[in-house]
């Protein structure tokens, strides 16, 4: 949709009685929402406190050598497979209804398009579908919670 159709489309909503108004136009889709209360967040205040050091030990038997070498950090882990990311802010759903069983378990070999979970924006309940085929190795998410747009969902793998 081209931005003098979009600018139109707001032109409308803000001069008329409508408060809501959805256009779906091929593969896009706009939503325009007119006084919506916005929403502030304010961001943690922190006291920031000077740094202490924690002590350094090492392997037992090298109490003599305690502040010689730091200790090794594990590598970072990095998922095996494919992650599914989420499209959109909401809440995440495994299932399509409380009762109901969950879509995919850790397990389940899934197929592309098949819905793995449901996001609910805004009272809409969007299914978000696998763009891979594969084996679901790990849910990141937990049923109910707040999910960010480009928040890892699943990893699907071979």
């Amino acid at each position: 949709m081209d931005l003098r159709k979009l600018k139109t489309l707001i032109d409308l909503v803000s001069e008329s009685g409508i408060s809501e108004l959805e256009v779906t136009e091929g593969e896009g889709k706009v939503r325009i929402v007119k006084n919506a209360a916005p929403v502030y967040m304010q961001a943690p205040q922190y006291m920031q406190q000077p740094m202490q050091q924690a002590p350094q030990y090492g392997p037992p038997g090298e109490a003599g050598n305690a502040g010689a070498a730091a200790p090794a950090t594990p590598a970072a882990v990095v998922p095996q497979g494919h992650v599914v990311t989420s499209p959109m802010v909401g809440s995440f759903y495994r299932a399509p209804s409380p009762g109901a069983d969950a879509f995919v378990q850790v397990g389940d070999t899934v197929k592309e398009g098949q819905t793995l979970c449901i996001i609910e924006a805004m009272k809409l309940l969007n299914e978000i579908e696998s763009d891979k085929s594969g084996i679901v190795k790990e849910i990141l998410v937990e049923n109910g919670q707040a999910v960010e747009y480009g928040q890892p969902l699943f990893l699907i793998g071979d």
